[in-house]
């Protein structure tokens, strides 16, 4: 039974706040990748050095993320989403007024590590104000924000970064971040984390070897998916003879389908989150056969690409679910793991793909996928026998009155 607060605000409206919020810092970290060009010209920079802001956005959201949370667990969830958001409106605003490439840098290292942050205090907040049973779904407004993020805000944002200027996008980010800092203002409720939970008694259990196996599922999960996802548009040139603007069709229904699967997962992972990650690791191991086997037929590969999005986006719910209900008391600081996790196995499996079809067809990087696909099988399978603590209840934490 959750505990009631004075004037509560409606658990939708909380639910709403967070995922925009997950939301606009989702197009802030995607923006680069469609004006890397743009960028590269008016920084005066080459196309790889334009392309390091993606990388320390990532650095800085995987290392960065849990650093923070780390810093800040025995701060209410609420002040921790505020200062997270005012940090990254700030940072944001920095590339839109200084033409410094390497101040460039150092603001995407700050935006992804406070992005961590915010995804980290946000899962504790979402499933705070929620019955246990809707734990899942409650995580999934959060990855849905980031996968929408995906499939409409990079292609909106990139227009408007062709109409107004790459500088005029970041313009409009903050805007946007503004406006849900308001917002937030307005609705979130305080979540504070029990005094007898200290920081490095929570990195004990955040850390402890059964989540790190199940952190291990959703790394495999996602190499396997961006080792094959990261050279598509050579393969759909190559293989299924597809070329110009029909490329961007398939990058939307696999953007589609991110979203569909990131916000139907939490369904499933309240059900049963353990038999939800074998199933999706399964499901991209069929879609990377089925794109490698039939990729010459734009319909089947365009199936395949979508299947790939579906069932990979379909664990990220129920692998945030897992790592939070068996890391126990460690659950806060728990809560940013899963996205370090996603972010490492995207920069392995790009990697991995890459290494792949050094000097062959390209086809071998689907082939990649498949491979640490199957391994990602038998990852979900043998953490599927783990349990959580007795006494791991998520959340731990419940909204009180005081703001």
């Amino acid at each position: 039974m959750m505990t009631t607060r004075e004037a509560p605000a409606p658990t939708t409206a909380v639910l709403a706040v967070l995922f925009a919020g997950a939301f606009v810092m989702g197009c802030a970290e995607m923006l680069v990748v469609g004006m890397i060009d743009l960028i590269a010209v008016d920084l005066a920079v080459s196309v790889p050095a334009a392309g390091a802001l993606v990388t320390a956005n990532a650095l800085g959201l995987a290392i960065g993320g849990p650093l923070l949370t780390f810093l800040t667990t025995r701060f209410d969830r609420r002040r921790v989403l505020l200062g997270a958001t005012s940090v990254f409106v700030v940072a944001n605003l920095l590339p839109a007024l200084i033409a410094d490439y390497p101040a460039f840098v150092a603001a995407r290292v700050v935006i992804g590590a406070v992005q961590g942050l915010f995804i980290a205090a946000a899962m504790v907040t979402a499933t705070s104000i929620v019955p246990p049973e809707r734990t899942g779904r409650a995580m999934a407004v959060i990855i849905s924000g980031f996968a929408m993020s995906s499939a409409l805000g990079l292609p909106v944002g990139t227009l408007l970064g062709q109409a107004v200027g790459w500088r005029g996008s970041f313009v409009a980010v903050v805007a946007a971040g503004a406006i849900v800092l308001a917002l937030a203002i307005a609705v979130l409720p305080s979540v504070p984390t029990p005094r007898e939970h200290s920081a490095v008694g929570q990195a004990r259990h955040a850390f402890a070897p059964r989540v790190l196996a199940v952190l291990a599922v959703s790394f495999l999960t996602f190499a396997a998916m961006l080792s094959a996802v990261t050279y598509l548009v050579p393969f759909l040139n190559q293989v299924a003879d597809v070329t110009g603007p029909t490329v961007s069709v398939f990058l939307l229904v696999y953007g589609a389908a991110t979203a569909i699967g990131s916000f139907g997962g939490g369904r499933f992972a309240d059900a049963n989150a353990s038999r939800t990650l074998i199933i999706g690791a399964i499901g991209v191991t069929a879609s990377l056969v089925a794109l490698l086997a039939f990729g010459a037929n734009p319909w089947l590969a365009g199936l395949a690409v979508f299947g790939i999005g579906l069932f990979g986006m379909g664990t990220g719910p129920s692998i945030q679910y897992r790592v939070v209900r068996l890391a126990g008391p460690g659950a806060p600081l728990a809560s940013s793991l899963p996205a370090s996790a996603v972010n490492a196995g995207i920069a392995f499996g790009a990697f991995a793909g890459g290494m792949a079809i050094d000097g062959r067809e390209v086809s071998f990087a689907v082939v990649t996928g498949i491979v640490i696909a199957l391994t990602a099988i038998a990852a979900a399978w043998a953490t599927s026998l783990f349990r959580a603590p007795v006494a791991a209840l998520v959340p731990e934490a419940q909204p009180v009155a005081t703001r």
